[in-house]
């Protein structure tokens, strides 16, 4: 049975006349992101609501949660430290931003940027 052809995942749909209309089924299309080199990645140090404790914060990377988690996971095992990607945020425990930065560079990310 084609999903195409399921009525009980179409259940809510109010009958439509329009030629164009295409069924919406909640699930996200693919992320397009740009290009590693064209993205404009950004490595800061951030303190604020962590008590006191100091991380490396990288911003601007476009892509899917998992390709965002893939790279977080790289960087934490190449640097040797812990951390987290969070909403589009990659976040590295310590002060790592030269290395981070370098990091970035060999993976294909040119346009980055410590702030």
């Amino acid at each position: 049975m084609s999903n195409s052809n399921d009525w009980k995942s179409r259940l809510n749909i109010v009958y439509s006349t329009n030629p164009d209309f295409k069924y919406d089924n909640g699930e996200e299309d693919d992320v397009h992101a740009a290009p590693k080199e064209k993205q404009q990645v950004r490595i800061k140090l951030d303190k604020r609501n962590r008590g006191g404790k100091t991380v490396t914060l990288i911003t601007g990377i476009e892509g899917s949660d998992d390709e965002i988690a893939a790279l977080a996971t790289k960087l934490k095992s190449k640097i040797g430290t812990g951390g987290s990607a969070k909403e589009g945020e990659i976040i590295i425990q310590g002060d790592f931003r030269n290395r981070v930065m370098e990091l970035l560079l060999k993976e294909g990310y040119a346009k980055c940027r410590i702030i």
